[in-house]
């Protein structure tokens, strides 16, 4: 008998749940707000608030409301959670007797392919206890369908990117120095590693109008060089007589009687000794004994040269320093005749393909290259090398991230042009941080913009405005910002940023959007109509003035808007049929007949 008694709650209550559902969903109604779902930067916040008869409540159940999100053609969908009508998660609400009221916030993010997409909800009785019985509803509830998302919408009208002018004279002059080693105890030229023959030889050929050669030699101070008194003269002569023959032989442009000729000879002289050892590998101590040696006034030449036989790293110095004191040096002081365009387009691709040296053109002549071709991927792979080689050129790394947005720009693929734009920050940024003014930070902030990568676009932005500039480039600035800031799910921000980007067609809409947003009708209206003032034949103002309309349930004057934004773009059409602006309109006859 007790056993029965214990089993006749259960009966009860599992009894209870059919009428209990039936009961609360007699008299329910949901509703989202915002409605349609509105996106804020990466995610869709929203509140759901639900109302159900207070005749449903029942002991020891409870109705609940299971909310999901479905995209993707009903294939995929999102889990939110429930709202449910048990003590402490709902109140009586005072306007609607006998009714109770329960609501919650939730978010789910913002994707693109969310949207097309169904908030729904469906109703079930749940037993509170542990492993409670549960009947659900057979039915599911449309809640709100799709999101709008501002950032859609957002106005920005992208600052037009140019590159920097190049220029670079074609009349070149400057002086070449070229050294020579010589072998110990000859004055003889070699023709093997470590001479500069070749290049001499080079030099002369190309036939640049020579001013002035300039001709040094020296020895070194051990016993068999240092007692040739005339070696180093011999080695001056011997560089003077090969350089005059090869001038001689086969220049056309220069002769020796037009040539400043200098020689100097250094004949035991311990300066240029002293300069190889303070940079050398010895230790500080080694180097002030040498130093102490030589620096001795009582010594001579000879003496000094055997007390540095006499250092146990004598051996360092015997390798590694006294080789290269038996040198010469020819410098070679030239004007190089005019260069033509086509040379030096022509030596920048050899540059870019490492045939020649990056040094057979000066950095103004490389990036001048870059003008020289109409192929944008020439023009990257020239400011490339001008930038590798020149890393302090904030005119290199400005003009390749230029010419990557400009590739950007006709890549089919976002993904693609998304990776060009960015790479196009980088080198904006690598320029303004070389050359820090407001219009190249800004210029790093466009391309962050416009790669998605919302975070240094707003760094970069700021960076511009503190660094100042004029007002016309900070309020430009400013708008864009506001733009951003709109897309981030910062509208307060916008409205700040706006009241120092001044009055534009771009700043008008945006206002406009964020009072939309706000359900500030009359104050959006303005706007749009400021931003009809400043483009009359433009469809926009008259598009968003057709969604307040809609938003004020004017039904006619919204298809006489609609009309009129269709009649001055015909794209408006089918961005209105997409619009969920118009979702309660779509069926019907004003709405049809305006797109027409």
């Amino acid at each position: 008998m007790a056993h029965g008694l214990l089993a006749a709650p259960l009966l009860l209550s599992a009894c209870a749940l059919p009428r209990v559902l039936k009961q609360a969903e007699a008299g329910r109604t949901v509703a989202a707000r915002p409605t349609p779902l509105l996106a804020s930067g990466e995610a869709v916040p929203f509140e759901v608030t639900a109302r159900v008869p207070a005749s449903h409540l029942h002991k020891g159940v409870a109705y609940e409301l299971l909310l999901r999100y479905r995209y993707e053609h009903g294939l995929r969908e999102d889990t939110l959670g429930r709202l449910t009508f048990a003590v402490g998660n709902f109140v009586y609400d005072d306007e609607h007797k006998g009714q109770l009221v329960a609501t919650q916030k939730f978010s789910i993010p913002n994707t693109p392919g969310r949207n097309p997409g169904e908030l729904l909800a469906r109703g079930q009785v749940r037993e509170l206890k542990k492993n409670g019985k549960v009947l659900r509803a057979n039915a599911d509830l449309l809640v709100a369908r799709g999101i709008a998302d501002p950032a859609r919408l957002v106005t920005r009208e992208d600052t037009v990117l140019t590159l920097l002018p190049e220029h670079a004279s074609n009349t070149m002059s400057g002086t070449r120095v070229l050294p020579f080693y010589f072998d110990e105890d000859k004055w003889f030229i070699r023709g093997y590693l470590g001479t500069n023959v070749q290049a001499l030889e080079d030099l002369i050929d190309a036939n640049q109008h020579t001013r002035q050669v300039l001709i040094i030699a020296g020895h070194s101070p051990d016993s068999t060089d240092a007692h040739n008194r005339a070696l180093a003269s011999k080695r001056v002569r011997m560089l003077l007589y090969y350089y005059k023959q090869r001038v001689k032989t086969f220049s056309y442009l220069n002769k020796n009687e037009n040539i400043r000729y200098d020689t100097l000879a250094y004949v035991r002289k311990w300066d240029t000794f002293l300069g190889k050892v303070t940079s050398s590998a010895l230790k500080p101590e080694q180097m002030d004994s040498v130093v102490s040696i030589i620096n001795d006034t009582k010594g001579t030449f000879e003496q000094k040269e055997k007390a540095l036989h006499q250092l146990s790293y004598f051996d360092y110095i015997e390798q590694y320093i006294y080789p290269v004191l038996r040198f010469g040096t020819v410098a070679v002081t030239y004007t190089a005749p005019k260069r033509y365009d086509s040379e030096v387009y022509l030596l920048s691709k050899k540059i870019v393909e490492k045939q020649v040296e990056a040094d057979a053109l000066t950095p103004e002549e490389l990036r001048y290259s870059a003008t020289l071709t109409p192929l944008l991927a020439e023009k990257q792979r020239i400011y490339e090398v001008a930038a590798a080689n020149n890393p302090n050129s904030w005119e290199a790394f400005h003009n390749l991230g230029v010419v990557l947005l400009q590739r950007g720009e006709k890549e089919p693929t976002p993904k693609t042009q998304k990776a060009y734009y960015h790479r196009a920050a980088v080198n904006f940024t690598l320029a303004a941080h070389r050359n820090p003014t407001a219009e190249f930070f800004y210029h790093a902030a466009t391309a962050y913009h416009r790669a998605g990568d919302r975070l240094e676009a707003l760094q970069n932005y700021d960076y511009a405005i503190k660094l100042g500039g004029p007002r016309p480039l900070l309020r430009k600035v400013f708008s864009d910002r506001a733009a951003l800031e709109i897309e981030v799910g910062q509208p307060d921000e916008a409205l700040r940023s706006l009241q120092y980007a001044g009055p534009s067609y771009q700043n008008a809409l945006n206002k406009g959007l964020i009072l939309v947003g706000r359900e500030g009708y009359d104050l959006a209206l303005e706007q749009y109509r400021l931003a009809q003032t400043l483009r009359p034949a433009a469809a926009a103002p008259v598009y968003g003035m057709a969604v307040v309309a809609a938003r004020q349930k004017n039904e006619a004057e919204m298809g006489q808007l609609l009309k009129q934004a269709v009649a001055l773009d015909r794209a408006y059409a089918q961005r209105a049929v997409e619009d969920l602006e118009f979702q309660d309109y779509a069926q019907g006859k004003v709405f049809r007949e305006s797109l027409k």
